[in-house]
């Protein structure tokens, strides 16, 4: 009977730290703690949230549009929410370019939007 008692002051014990450990934290521990593993995870994570930018940049255009307008994308747009959305410092424009055209022929846009991601100057 007191092993079993044991067992469970054991068990009590270890649940209580495991509580205690998550309270400390407060999730930090999703985020990486050391500089150049969180260097990583950003730059993991920027193809992601351009392709993300250039969604929002095509969703805003075509909300924008009139009725039975075509919209209009612009990389402009996707640099700015990039940069106001996901905190980017810089987003190049050929980098932003490249995330507007794979979005842009994902989702074809040709039918209704028009772009300048495919002008070379």
């Amino acid at each position: 009977m007191s092993d079993t008692l044991a067992e469970g002051g054991w068990a009590l014990a270890a649940g209580s730290l495991t509580v205690l450990l998550a309270l400390l934290l407060r999730g930090r521990a999703t985020r990486p703690w050391w500089r150049a593993r969180a260097e990583r995870a950003a730059l993991a994570r920027r193809p992601r949230e351009l392709r993300r930018a250039a969604d929002m940049a095509i969703a805003a255009a075509r909300r924008a549009a009139g009725p039975g307008e075509p919209a209009l994308v612009r990389v402009a747009a996707v640099r700015e929410v990039a940069v106001s959305h996901f905190g980017h410092r810089h987003v190049s424009h050929p980098e932003a370019a490249a995330a507007l055209r794979a979005r842009y022929e994902r989702s074809g846009c040709a039918r209704d939007c028009f772009t300048d991601a495919y002008d070379t100057t």
